[in-house]
């Protein structure tokens, strides 16, 4: 197997996945957001979204807190230093394929 295509192979499966990578790479770009903003930026369901930061909390990339603004209950998302690192070598092993 030839190098470039050795590191398409390695990409990283969680980041990889459109929707995550959507989320990953939106999340990059701020210090924090809450749920109902981001569902409306990437244009994604409830359902959807939540699986999707789900899967990524579970791989330690994305930091959730559950808080209240008022008396209102709230989702403040954000990505994890390990995530912040996990998105970059994505980046930089995508670009390698080039």
């Amino acid at each position: 197997m030839n190098e470039q295509l050795r590191t398409i192979a390695g990409l990283d499966r969680v980041i990889h996945e459109p929707g995550r990578l959507m989320i990953v790479s939106y999340l990059a770009g701020v210090e924090e957001c809450d749920f109902l903003f981001l569902m409306r930026q990437t244009e994604m369901s409830k359902g959807n979204l939540s699986s999707h930061l789900s899967r990524l909390e579970k791989a330690g990339y994305v930091e959730i807190e559950k808080t209240y603004r008022g008396k209102v209950p709230m989702t403040l998302l954000r990505l994890s230093p390990a995530g912040e690192a996990a998105f970059k070598k994505y980046l930089r092993d995508l670009d390698s394929v080039r």
